[in-house]
């Protein structure tokens, strides 16, 4: 079972309301896209090509400690403050594989800039803290907002599983940041639908 917070506009779900469903992204139009090589793991058929298409984000080609800025540029999606980690605190599990996004230099912050508009951005995240997930427009005007409520460390009391898939949706997202205000968090499987 998959955890997911949603948020749709300004709707404000909690975490209790969110539906706990991956495929709310059309997982048969989804390609996996890797930051250096040109293999593609891509679900799509060409002879019919549905809309959205998403792409899912294969960090296992990052090296441990690489700044991610413009690796994944040609797939549409530019990263600033971010580093590839395979974390070592136990804490901080990956969703799948080894290798995770990270905050830094600046801790508790990482920003998306996408090429073109896309509809939704989701990842599996694991914070030490509350952590915010916002849309924005061209323009840089909110378009929308979600938020992780709790820290959800693995091995903690926390309430809520590490790797919780927090996801947002609107039109004409042209970036997104994660911000959970000076802790720690992870992301994994970062995937965004045109």
């Amino acid at each position: 079972m998959v955890k997911q917070a949603t948020l749709q506009l300004n709707k404000l779900p909690t975490i209790e309301d969110a539906k706990f469903a991956f495929d709310n992204f059309n997982i048969q139009s989804e390609i996996k896209a890797s930051a250096w090589g040109d293999q593609v793991e891509s679900a799509i058929d060409a002879d019919r090509i549905t809309v959205p298409t998403c792409i899912c984000l294969d960090l296992e080609d990052l090296k441990c400690f690489e700044p991610v800025e413009r690796q994944y540029e040609r797939w549409g999606v530019i990263f600033h403050n971010s580093i590839a980690i395979q974390p070592s605190n136990p804490a901080f599990p990956a969703y799948s594989g080894l290798t995770v996004l990270m905050g830094a230099p600046k801790s508790g912050f990482l920003e998306a800039t996408f090429l073109q508009a896309v509809n939704s951005v989701s990842a599996f995240v694991t914070s030490s803290q509350r952590l915010v997930l916002s849309a924005y427009d061209r323009d840089r005007q909110l378009l929308a907002q979600t938020a992780l409520p709790s820290a959800n460390l693995a091995n903690s009391d926390s309430a809520i599983s590490p790797n919780t898939l927090l996801s947002i949706t609107g039109n004409n997202i042209y970036s997104v940041t994660f911000c959970a205000f000076d802790g720690q968090f992870t992301l994994d499987n970062f995937r965004f639908c045109l």
